[in-house]
């Protein structure tokens, strides 16, 4: 459910502007998704566990607010994200 520290400096190198950036709107939207995909196969096999869900939740609407704040300062970045992450939307 969580990600590994490599997989994480993964997408940080690939989302940063800049050299050590790590809290930059894209990266953040990028460990999100990241980690829904996550807990969205392990709700493949326990499907009754809502504990983790409201957690799911709760990151789909802070990545949905990330979104909508880069959408809001520079629609080209926007829709750069939404294409290299296959986010629909």
């Amino acid at each position: 459910m969580s990600i590994s520290p490599e997989r994480k400096q993964e997408l940080v190198t690939q989302f940063a502007t800049k050299k050590g950036d790590t809290g930059s709107p894209e990266v953040q939207i990028a460990i999100l998704t990241e980690r829904i995909t996550n807990l969205t196969g392990h709700f493949k096999s326990h499907v009754k566990d809502n504990h983790s869900r409201r957690g799911l939740l709760k990151m789909v609407s802070q990545r949905r607010s990330l979104l909508d704040y880069v959408k809001s300062k520079d629609e080209a970045r926007y829709k750069t994200i939404i294409e290299k992450l296959g986010i629909r939307r």
